[in-house]
This record gives structure tokens, sequence and C-alpha cells, in this order.
């Protein structure tokens, strides 16, 4: 095991960071393997089955449910609850993709997980998304090498299948760079359905996106359970979500080449990176 943690930049193809400028994500199929994917399955069923059997308000290693529905179960703060789910947020290779983005050396700021299934009734199709942000053009974004950069980074991976009819993530192209209100995008979004695309990847495809983006759940209309993991990264210098920074005794315990990542311990020593549109993806990122 090295001492150094290693990720890959650029960790996008030119093709892949195009997309990602033009639409405000990009899905990149089958970052995970199928171990991988049924390690991080298996965990996140028994974690949710742990907290069910904690009852209301309940923690498990550290991790609690923010929303509990009983088609829909979000999970707060996923870190220190298994190894597997640790891994995910510490994968070089995803780290690397929410570094490119950002534009340099990042810190975990949140880690979340949804598992859900279709609602009774069934969504309507035109129904309505919960569009939401968590920053916005400008106050949370800047452009390098005329690139577009997020200070607010998402990677959220399907742990299962997502087809057209599964829940996948939704969300209204190039909303990450419009500084119009929120409302008034959305009501072209809902005008123009075409706008709005939505995630259709195999288990174990990653969503990269930053939280300018407007985006939402999407509707599940099949009789397959939807299950996703989520980091969030931030630069260094940033603060963790409320109620997400990680117990000193779990960054303690944790591998060395990680505890920055988990702590945000570099604060303002913010190690920028850039790339140019041009530039070839690192070999390890494939």
């Amino acid at each position: 095991m090295s001492d150094t943690f290693v990720r890959p930049f650029p960790a996008l193809t030119p093709a892949q960071r195009y997309h990602l400028d033009v639409f405000g994500y990009v899905v990149i199929e089958n970052t995970l393997t199928t171990i991988e994917v049924e390690r991080l399955l298996d965990a996140m069923q028994q974690l949710k089955a742990d907290l069910i059997a904690a009852g209301e308000g309940g923690v498990v290693r550290g991790c609690r449910l923010s929303a509990r529905h009983e088609h829909h179960c979000h999970f707060a703060h996923i870190l220190e609850a298994d190894p597997a789910i640790y891994d995910y947020l510490t994968h070089p290779r995803l780290v690397g993709l929410a570094e490119e983005l950002v534009g340099g050396s990042v810190r975990l700021e949140e880690s979340e997980a949804v598992i859900n299934h279709r609602p009774d009734p069934a969504p309507a199709l035109d129904a309505p998304y919960g569009f939401h942000t968590g920053t916005m053009p400008d106050q949370g974004t800047y452009t390098e090498n005329g690139l577009f950069h997020c200070t607010f980074v998402k990677t959220l991976t399907n742990l299962t299948d997502l087809g057209p009819d599964d829940g996948g993530t939704v969300c209204i192209a190039g909303s990450h760079k419009i500084k119009a209100p929120r409302e008034q995008i959305i009501a072209c979004a809902e005008e123009d359905r075409s706008l709005v695309h939505q995630v259709i990847a195999p288990a174990g495809s990653t969503l990269l996106f930053g939280e300018s983006l407007i985006h939402a759940t999407g509707h599940i209309r099949s009789d397959r359970e939807r299950v996703i993991v989520i980091g969030g990264y931030t630069p260094t210098m940033f603060q963790a979500w409320n109620g997400q920074e990680p117990s000193a005794a779990f960054v303690e315990a944790a591998e060395p080449r990680h505890r920055a990542l988990l702590s945000g311990s570099d604060r303002w020593n913010w190690q920028r990176q850039h790339r140019t549109l041009d530039m070839p993806v690192h070999q390890d990122a494939d």
C-alpha cells in the first residue's frame, strides 16, 4: 500500500470534459468494478437494516437517516459506516474526477446515499421534480483555461442499473452557468422537457457534476429499487456540511494518506491544478 495518495489528472478525456462544460454534468460508465458494486450494495443494505432497527433518530456508525419514508430513505454521513463506503469515498479515480472539476486538491465535504423505489401511486409522466442546487453561478463557480470549475462537486454512483423508468438523477442541461433566477430556468424546463436530461447507465457508473447545476431525483416507474452513493467534495479550506464532519477518532484511525482528504487539514494550503481541453486523460483513469 502506497503512503502517497495518488489521483489521476486529468481524470476525464477531452470529450468527457467538453460534455461536462456544455451540459454541467458527465456520466462515466463503469467507474467501479462488479465486485466493488456488490460490496457497496451489501454495505448499504446492511446499513439500512441497522438504521431501521435503531428506530427514529437512531445513529449507526456515525450515520443517520435524514429522511425516511416508505419508498425513500436518505442517509447522511455514511463515511464511517462501512469499509466499502470508505473505499468508495477515497477511490483515487473518483477523487481525481472531483479535483478536475474543482480545479485543485479537495476535502470530503459530505457523504450520503439514497435507497428508494416507486411510490404508490406512481408519479404522472408530467409530474414536477424537486429541483435544487447547492451553489450558484459566480458564487461557487469560476473559469480557468476557458473551462468551467465549481467549488462544490458531487460524485454520484448508481449501484443498481438505471434504465429510463428507474429514477436516474435528472438535471436541467446548461443551468450550471445561467444566472437567471432558478424558478425561471425551471419554468423553461417544464415547458420544454428536452432540457431535462436523465441518467441512464449500468450499475457502477458515476455522475459527476457541480452543485450550480439544477438537479433532482428522477421519477421511478419500474419495479426496481434504486441505490446510489454520493461523495461531496470542496477545496481544502472549505468546511464540511453541517453534521458531516468526521469524528476525530475516525480520522486518526484512517490511512495517513487519506487524513487530509477526510478532515480538510490542509486548509488554505490548497493546491490548484487546471487542465486545458486538449490534455489527454491520465492513463490510470481508464
